[in-house]
């Protein structure tokens, strides 16, 4: 019997395929869709500290400056009651695990909200730490000790398992993800979507540019994955970003991820793209063999090149060199 069952994050997924958090997870309704097509776990929209900072200082008054500090908490109070409401109501109408997310970038008081999370009932917090680094006066390395410095503020607060999932505008993923270890993480998704901004050379203008992902954007978290997961071994890993795809999920498999978060696919196929794709994964391991997906995944990471490790392959030479 072929068994699709898998484990991330301490959590016991029934597959590998868990909804990214997104405008498809702002609802208890939408979320109860999801689980009934067929997702193994639901990554909520996320709390966006940067829209709670922007909310409170769109409320500012320079005359009434002692009040500047009430408002700014309640914003923040606001904003958490609602997701905490997320939460418990979609708690109560799925049976799969339901993990909250934070969008955050910066170390500050509010990431204590996770305490308030975990109360309500996430099985897990997924925390996003997304930003462009372009001060000249950077200090290398600040960024990734910043991701160190958030995981340690969330674990002090909070026992629920902490999932960092990290934007790929980093030197070497490898080295960050051993850190994160090191401090407790649970598991580490690869990689955050960035927002693509475009423009409109009729209008000269600013536009938002393509916002799905690509089948081809899957490149890039298979390769970090397979060498990671060879590296960093005592951690789960997921692929988001181009898994569109039964294939697209079956190769992250094989490259050592234990699960893959997906979503503009649902968006552009609907939630049936769910059974769909677990359909065809089911086909190709009895296919292969395999009644579990313990027994293939990770079966081609870095570990598995027999002396030639493709993952770190980064020139074209074998396919253009004969080019002119």
């Amino acid at each position: 019997m072929t068994e699709l069952k898998t484990t991330f994050a301490g959590l016991h997924l029934k597959n590998p395929i868990i909804i990214s958090s997104s405008g498809l997870t702002d609802s208890a309704d939408k979320n109860k869709k999801l689980c009934e097509a067929g997702a193994g776990a639901i990554v909520l929209k996320s709390l966006f500290e940067e829209q709670i900072s922007m909310e409170a200082e769109s409320l500012r008054n320079s005359e009434y400056s002692e009040g500047n500090d009430y408002l700014a908490d309640y914003v923040r109070g606001h904003k958490l009651a609602e997701y905490i409401q997320l939460i418990r109501d979609s708690k109560k109408v799925c049976d799969i695990p339901i993990i909250a997310s934070i969008n955050c970038y910066t170390n500050s008081e509010w990431i204590d909200f996770a305490k308030q999370i975990e109360e309500a009932g996430a099985d897990a917090l997924e925390i996003n730490i997304l930003s462009i680094q372009t001060d000249r006066n950077y200090i290398f390395g600040s960024f990734e000790q910043r991701h160190i410095d958030i995981l340690h503020h969330v674990k002090k607060v909070t026992r629920l398992p902490i999932i960092m999932k990290l934007g790929e505008n980093l030197t070497n993923p490898v080295a960050l993800i051993d850190q994160l270890y090191a401090n407790g993480v649970a598991a580490v998704v690869l990689f955050n979507r960035f927002y693509q901004p475009d423009i409109d050379i009729k209008n000269v203008s600013y536009v938002p540019g393509e916002v799905f992902s690509n089948p081809s954007d899957v490149y890039m978290p298979l390769r970090w994955i397979a060498i990671s997961s060879s590296i960093v071994d005592k951690i789960d890993y997921a692929a988001s970003g181009g898994v569109h795809s039964a294939e697209a999920l079956i190769k992250v498999l094989l490259a050592g991820a234990s699960a893959a978060e997906i979503c503009s696919v649902v968006y552009q196929k609907s939630p049936t793209c769910i059974k769909e794709m677990l359909d065809y994964l089911e086909f190709w391991m009895k296919e292969q063999g395999y009644d579990k997906i313990s027994l293939f995944k990770g079966k081609l990471n870095a570990k598995d090149i027999k002396g030639l490790n493709m993952w770190e392959r980064t020139q074209f030479l074998k396919y253009f060199s004969s080019r002119e």
